[in-house]
């Protein structure tokens, strides 16, 4: 019995030693992938991946589906920024750990706490000769994308960050996403500065169809972000995107690409479960065209992940153990699309329905009116404050108002259930697949991944 105790012991730290160095394994002796695809899902923690499990389900069949997040699962990684910011972290911390390595505070971009740069993974890519791009659905200049490509003390300068990508020199190849408000300004055009520097430019999903592959490109597609998936043009865009992107950065040397599912986290903090599983849908699409791309490119590593868990989603509330993901299904359009219409109508049984897609209650739609009816007050009190008082707080806005019970009501039918309109300090899970994917396997922290890609691509 004590052999076989003493041996217990032997194989448990064998191990402990294994996960404590897996993600610092030695990549000297291995090949290393030419293409390297990161791919942060904003906001997404695992209540998002089981919950997208179920919505996806086909009810015609007993089983439940396995999703493309259940087949590239590998592990979790925490995601903790400095210990001045304490143990929650915003999307500008994390999305620093992620391209440097390094823990910051909340709000930095691409800078240590003692605010000094940092070298991220996508800057040392370009530099070892590699092509670069990134795909989001948020602004370019936005945290995530910026922290790979900027050096800021606050994600709030967003001019300044959309400046630098200019005039601290161009590091990419590729930029899609959205921005108009801060690339087009009366004060500066920077998207002629880019003309200028030899880049095509485009404004459309529909050219994206049309590029010359052997010029770089930036492609902004709406005045910030992107609209939400339920209610864009193309609600496949970031999978469009991507196509696209990688079709441009293909190359003798391979390439480096963020791309970011930037507006899970923003459903997430409007408690939109709606908005949050279209957003997952596309996400799952690009997931999925990455797969066969691997298949096809062996010599590619591609990994997901998440920043931070968004809204501290609950599948199933109120004690009642149920969840009904069906009323998400038939929805066509956005709580936030739907609230402008109905702040520009008379609210009835028979128009709620028809934009929610399934038939309301009287008390339901009584929840609505209510929150019209508050709305017009809200508004007429600020109406009434003087133009000092008037800058002292935010407009309220009727759309927004009435989107929230929109939200409630959905949250009621399906019994969804939320903790926060913010970020939460839970672990997030982690997916990978092709070359050297296994190093991402099992417990780590989100510094290990910008840590291990460093490694890959040959920094010692």
């Amino acid at each position: 019995m004590k052999t076989l105790f003493a041996l217990g012991l032997i194989l448990a730290s064998t191990a402990g030693n294994a996960i404590e160095n897996r993600a610092t394994i030695n990549v000297t002796q291995i090949s290393k992938p030419k293409n390297i695809i990161m791919v942060i899902a904003d906001g997404m923690g695992p209540a998002y991946t089981t919950a997208y499990r179920y919505f996806n389900d086909n009810p015609a069949t007993e089983l439940i589906e396995e999703t493309i997040f259940d087949r590239l699962f590998i592990g979790t990684s925490s995601t903790y920024p400095a210990s001045t910011s304490g143990l929650v972290t915003d999307s500008a911390a994390s999305a620093t750990a992620l391209a440097s390595g390094v823990k910051s505070y909340n709000g930095a971009i691409g800078l240590d706490v003692n605010k000094k740069r940092v070298q991220t993974v996508l800057e040392f890519a370009k530099i070892q000769g590699k092509k670069t791009g990134i795909v989001v659905t948020s602004q370019i200049n936005h945290a995530t994308p910026a922290a790979y490509l900027a050096h800021n003390e606050s994600r709030q300068n967003y001019n300044a960050i959309a400046d630098s990508y200019i005039d601290e020199g161009i590091k990419a190849d590729v930029y899609f996403g959205g921005g108009w408000q801060y690339f087009l300004r009366e004060d500066r055009n920077l998207i002629d500065e880019f003309k200028a520097s030899g880049f095509q430019y485009i404004d459309s999903y529909k050219s994206l169809a049309n590029l010359n592959v052997d010029k770089p490109v930036i492609g902004l597609f709406d005045h910030v972000g992107l609209p939400w998936a339920l209610d864009d043009s193309d609600p496949h865009r970031l999978s469009t995107m991507t196509k696209a992107a990688i079709k441009q950065l293909e190359n003798d040397q391979g390439y480096f690409i963020l791309i970011e599912a930037s507006l899970i986290d923003w459903a997430g903090h409007d408690n939109d479960i709606a908005g949050a599983m279209a957003e997952m849908t596309d996400l799952a699409i690009t997931m999925q065209y990455l797969e066969k791309y691997s298949e096809q490119h062996p010599d590619t590593l591609i990994i997901l992940t998440a920043d931070h868990s968004t809204g501290g989603l609950t599948i199933g509330a109120n004690g009642i153990y149920e969840w009904k993901p069906a009323i998400l299904r038939a929805m066509n359009q956005s709580p936030e699309a739907i609230s402008t219409l109905l702040g520009k109508s008379t609210i009835t049984q028979h128009h709620l329905s028809k934009l929610l897609n399934f038939t309301v209650t009287e008390s339901e739609v009584a929840l609505i009116k209510k929150a019209k009816t508050y709305a017009i007050e809200q508004l007429a009190s600020y109406d009434q404050l003087d133009e000092d008082d008037r800058v002292k707080i935010t407009k309220p806005s009727k759309s927004k108002i009435i989107s929230v019970a929109i939200t409630k009501l959905i949250d009621l039918r399906t019994n969804t259930g939320w903790t926060t309109g913010g970020h939460t300090a839970i672990d997030v899970p982690v997916h990978a697949l092709g070359k050297n994917s296994k190093m991402f396997a099992g417990k780590i922290d989100n510094t290990d991944i910008a840590k291990n890609i460093f490694s890959l691509l040959g920094k010692k």
